[in-house]
């Protein structure tokens, strides 16, 4: 499995960041958007590919398991498109951030976290009707770790607020 996910990865990384190299000069923003949009590209491709080898799924159980699947990915994307619209607000205001920008951003990070938690939850009794709960909790695992390698490829783009 850690050889698929780092294969696919680093193949990723490395067309992502040869198009953000060989981009005519984009702004900070421009440029952060950019590699956000072409790293959940990368993602969004190669995610059901890693995800169907290291699920072992039965031919029964991917005719039931994709559908969910297929279900969660757009609400999961909705949680992602969230994020990077507070990327970009970041971004924008970056330069000249107020300590009430900041809270506002601050607070609806961490509900965006929450909100990620309660559809992990919300999923888990659908993923365990197609498939078994080891199987569930694999793919929950493998879900996660395909979500943290995304947020740290982003966040290390992503400046820390200054003081």
């Amino acid at each position: 499995m850690k050889k698929v996910i780092v294969a696919v990865l680093l193949g990723g990384f490395m067309v992502l960041n040869a198009g953000v190299l060989l981009a005519e000069e984009p702004t900070k923003e421009e440029a952060v958007e950019q590699e956000i949009k072409l790293l959940r590209q990368n993602l969004r491709a190669d995610k059901k590919k890693i995800v169907a080898a290291n699920m072992q799924l039965t031919e029964a159980e991917a005719v039931k398991f994709w559908p969910v699947y297929d279900a969660y990915t757009v609400e999961t994307t909705k949680l992602n498109d969230t994020l990077q619209a507070l990327i970009k607000e970041y971004s924008q205001n970056y330069a000249t951030m107020t300590d009430e920008k900041i809270r506002s951003l601050t607070k609806r990070t961490l509900e965006m976290d929450e909100d990620a938690a309660k559809l992990r939850i919300k999923y888990v009794p659908l993923f365990d009707k197609a498939i078994s709960p080891k199987k569930t909790a694999r793919f929950m695992q493998i879900d996660r770790r395909l979500g943290l390698l995304m947020n740290l490829q982003i966040s290390s783009g992503v400046p820390l607020v200054q003081p």
